[in-house]
């Protein structure tokens, strides 16, 4: 399936690339410093990229993930955090058209698009679980989680936990300041330093039931277009992880042909015509252009998904998921080679802290270790020699 880039979504994703521009000019103050990126995200929200899936029904722009894909990416070459956080908000505002009832779906796409509402989350999987204790009519939620992206910047947490009595897994949007809810400054990585990654409390906070994503009371497996949600976030780590090795990329080109002198033995008198840096450009590009092309058909492959509703089969989900993982290894390779190699292109003094240059590798090192990336390998391989597409899982 190929899905055309309309006048809009065009008008969008240069939109979101001349924000990068302005983002990419503090990029590396802001990494130093760490923190929650306040100027910045309120960037964001007045230029209405945040309601850019919410349907126009709603309020929105009602574009499609083609498009807030390649937004991702744009906003992540001029700054990996700033395209974290905004990939994780049009996912955990996805989960509530994958997952919620219809006054649901309208209740939190119409108050997002209204308020310009920023989504994060507290779903890690490797954590203890959340709890959810049943309450009269509504749920308690106690417990905490280690990390926890935009949490501490957003307007609202998405959180899974588990019920207690039934066991069934589910899903919630909060404000972030309801009571009971603690919000830790505690995000000391050394990549994505602005992403409010940090831990999060809850301490008996209240749920009401309406807030439950679809039924609480089942204890049903999610249909396949349900769990699109793990492929919808891979995805969106593709993109930004795409997105900082291109902002790597032209960051050492423009420094390259402003700075770098060419090697004392170099035939070239600039270090743009010296052989060695020109070859060594062309092999970056080479497996940039690749991973564009290639990363540009997977975006289209989630669509077609998120199109199919709960037609969707799981036999099909299974296959966007191993396509999706194909782009995840990809993407993985290519962003660390390219943020490690720009340092052969661009010369000793580009190590100087002041330039910043080493925060693209920080920032790709950091988060493609969210989910081993050999077993994304191990799934394309499983599927591609024993035709086994991978089940349902937070990470799969």
């Amino acid at each position: 399936m190929v899905v055309a880039a309309s006048r809009e979504s065009k008008d969008y994703i240069t939109l979101a690339s001349a924000i990068a521009e302005e983002f990419a000019q503090t990029a590396v103050e802001r990494d130093i410093k760490g923190g929650t990126p306040t100027e910045q995200l309120d960037r964001l929200r007045a230029s209405g990229l945040l309601k850019l899936l919410v349907p126009q029904e709603y309020g929105g722009f009602g574009s499609d993930w083609v498009t807030a894909l390649q937004v991702v990416r744009e906003i992540a070459k001029g700054d990996g955090s700033l395209g974290q956080l905004i990939g994780y908000h049009y996912v955990n505002l996805a989960n509530t058209g994958l997952l919620g009832r219809p006054e649901q779906i309208a209740r939190f796409y119409t108050e997002t698009a209204r308020n310009n509402w920023l989504w994060g989350d507290s779903v890690n999987p490797r954590d203890p679980d959340l709890i959810l204790t049943p309450d009269v009519e509504n749920f308690r939620l106690n417990g905490t989680k280690n990390f926890s992206t935009g949490a501490r910047s957003g307007d609202i947490i998405a959180i899974a936990a588990i019920r207690e009595d039934l066991g069934n897994l589910l899903f919630a949007p909060l404000p972030n300041n309801r009571e009971g809810i603690v919000l830790n400054d505690d995000w000391d990585y050394i990549g994505q330093r602005q992403t409010d990654s940090g831990s999060v409390e809850f301490h008996n906070v209240l749920v009401y039931r309406d807030e439950v994503l679809g039924n609480p009371d089942s204890t049903d497996h999610p249909s396949p277009f349900a769990s699109l949600i793990t492929p919808l976030i891979q995805i969106v780590f593709v993109n930004f992880y795409l997105g900082i090795a291109l902002g790597a990329f032209e960051a050492a080109r423009k420094y390259t042909l402003s700075t770098t002198r060419p090697w004392i033995f170099s035939p070239a008198e600039k270090a743009s015509q010296d052989p060695y840096i020109i070859e060594q450009y062309g092999n970056l590009w080479v497996d940039l252009r690749a991973a564009i092309s290639h990363v540009d058909y997977v975006n289209t492959v989630i669509q077609g998904a998120w199109e199919k509703g709960e037609q969707l089969s799981a036999e099909e989900r299974g296959e966007v998921a191993v396509t999706i993982a194909t782009a995840k290894v990809f993407s993985t390779r290519v962003a660390l080679e390219t943020t490690s190699k720009i340092f052969e292109v661009t010369g000793t003094r580009t190590a100087a802290k002041k330039y910043g240059f080493d925060r693209f590798w920080r920032n790709v090192r950091t988060h493609t270790l969210h989910d081993p990336v050999v077993y994304k390998v191990h799934e394309v391989g499983n599927w591609v020699l024993n035709e086994q597409i991978p089940v349902f899982t937070l990470y799969t």
